[in-house]
């Protein structure tokens, strides 16, 4: 009954004129930040910080919040369409997305995409509002030492992203780990391979890099060939078949499943947990040689994995105070302008704006779903455009949203020379996505690493006397035995079909 008087309490704060208004008004902005290449929700955040002053808390993190989740939906758009994540947590669905579109199953991937959104979404809400209290608890008995150890799972299991060959994918996670560690040492506070750049001592930009593995070396690629320039002049049907419906429930639920636990560990849990359920589906699946070549099931799971994340990493922020990602420290700088000390004591000092702000993301959630739709019409009618004319306007809101991340035309040079290095990879059938990751875990994978032996006085055993790390760390040998195994007997390709 409390738990029903709750969400009561929160659809009458949540429905009121004002804050359905703001509601609407984060979700359309959050799409467009998504759909546009480079922006993301952090920045756009970030600059409408200032404007929510004079705004009532609970419309204004109403509003902010729509952005965040807003952008998991947009971020799919451009990365179907013309192999661009919006969003770095929609590089996974960039990989079979895109594969689709150039099929002529444009629409049916962006249709699955938003209904893939929509029900991970209300789920990972109405966890918000049942077990906030318990998921909480289970993020906080995670330390450096486990969060180490399921770095290096991650890493392991980014090999089945890779439907190549083994030891190219191992050596695209070796060349992302140093990549990974340009920048500043965490430990000395020495600049590292910056090679005089003061612009590399935070390390390299995640989005610029993104934008050029991905995008540009698309483009690229395109150009060099003339073949990569083939697209689809129409698409007929906008709605998945049955077929495809049937295929896509299990990752989607699967997809959700592991986005809403992710979604509240530290570290940017959307994006881990896209490529998590990206791995998972093509593990399971009876033919994962389709995955990379147009598997729904690449679309369905990593698209609910990284909305369900998005939901649920309000948790540690709304119960604790402890953001999980730079969004939910936006979010409780936006509370502490407001005069609300982020933690426990919102739930019961506030909570009208606690339960109106999980009630209005299903509302949110509603309205995504109802705009997206529509427009699957309009997105699809991009491929109509000759690539002449396409190419060079993708280039240029590529580089306008690259450059408005930190005002910086040296995150340019960054999109570039990435964009160089994808061209070459594909060249070379080197898959970038275990690149992509290790990029984006290395900082952190040494972040805890130093941590857990700073409190461990340099005791290495203590990754597996922990409970959780030793499970993780067994679960990491477990998948590196049945990775190698099958590659020293035959062929790659032949181990997957089994």
């Amino acid at each position: 009954m409390d738990l029903l008087s709750n969400l009561a309490l929160g659809l009458a704060e949540s429905i009121t004129l004002t804050n359905l208004f703001f509601c609407l008004v984060g979700c359309i902005l959050g799409t467009l930040v998504g759909v546009l290449p480079g922006l993301g929700p952090s920045a756009t955040i970030a600059m409408l910080l200032p404007i929510t002053y004079g705004m009532d808390p609970t419309a204004s993190l109403i509003m902010l919040s729509g952005i965040y989740y807003g952008a998991q939906y947009g971020g799919s758009t451009t990365a179907i369409l013309v192999n661009l994540p919006g969003e770095a947590s929609s590089v996974v669905t960039a990989i079979d997305g895109y594969e689709m579109a150039r099929k002529g199953q444009a629409g049916q991937a962006l249709a699955i995409a938003a209904i893939g959104s929509f029900v991970a979404g209300t789920i990972a809400t109405l966890l918000i509002a049942m077990f906030a209290p318990l998921l909480t608890t289970v993020a906080l008995r995670f330390s450096a030492v486990e969060y180490f150890s399921l770095m290096i799972l991650g890493l392991v299991m980014s090999v089945v992203l890779a439907h190549g060959s083994l030891l190219k994918a191992l050596a695209m996670i070796a060349l992302g780990l140093l990549v990974g560690v340009v920048g500043t040492d965490i430990n000395s506070g020495a600049n590292r391979f910056t090679f005089g750049f003061i612009e590399l001592s935070d390390g390299v930009d995640i989005v610029a890099a993104a934008m050029g593995i991905f995008g540009l070396a698309e483009i690229i690629d395109n150009l060099v060939s003339p073949e990569g320039r083939t697209r689809s002049a129409s698409v007929k049907n906008l709605m998945p078949s049955r077929e495809q419906f049937r295929a896509s429930v299990g990752p989607i639920l699967r997809g959700t499943g592991l986005g809403s636990i992710l979604g509240i560990l530290p570290g940017g849990g959307a994006l881990l947990s896209s490529f998590a359920s990206y791995a998972l589906e093509k593990r399971i699946s009876r033919s994962p040689e389709r995955f990379g070549h147009g598997a729904i099931e690449g679309v369905a799971g990593p698209e609910s994995a990284n909305n369900a994340g998005s939901q649920t990493s309000f948790i540690p922020m709304l119960t604790l105070g402890i953001p999980s990602n730079v969004v939910m420290a936006l979010m409780i700088g936006a509370m502490i302008i407001h005069g609300i000390q982020p933690g426990p004591a919102v739930i019961r000092d506030q909570p009208n704006l606690f339960w109106g702000l999980i009630v209005s993301m299903w509302i949110g959630n509603f309205m995504l779903v109802v705009l997206n739709l529509p427009l699957v019409g309009i997105w699809v009618r991009l491929l109509s455009i000759p690539y002449k004319v396409l190419f060079p306007a993708v280039m240029v809101f590529t580089a306008i949203g690259v450059f408005s991340l930190n005002n910086s035309s040296f995150d340019i040079y960054v999109m570039v020379a990435f964009g160089v290095l994808g061209y070459f990879l594909r060249r070379m059938d080197c898959e970038p996505a275990p690149f992509f990751l290790a990029l984006v875990l290395s900082p952190m994978i040494e972040q805890y690493f130093s941590r857990a032996l700073m409190q461990s006085r340099g005791d290495l055993s203590v990754f597996v006397t922990r409970p959780i790390s030793a499970v993780l760390l067994t679960a990491t040998a477990l998948a590196i035995v049945a990775a190698t195994l099958p590659f020293l007997r035959k062929t790659r390709e032949e181990a997957l079909k089994e």
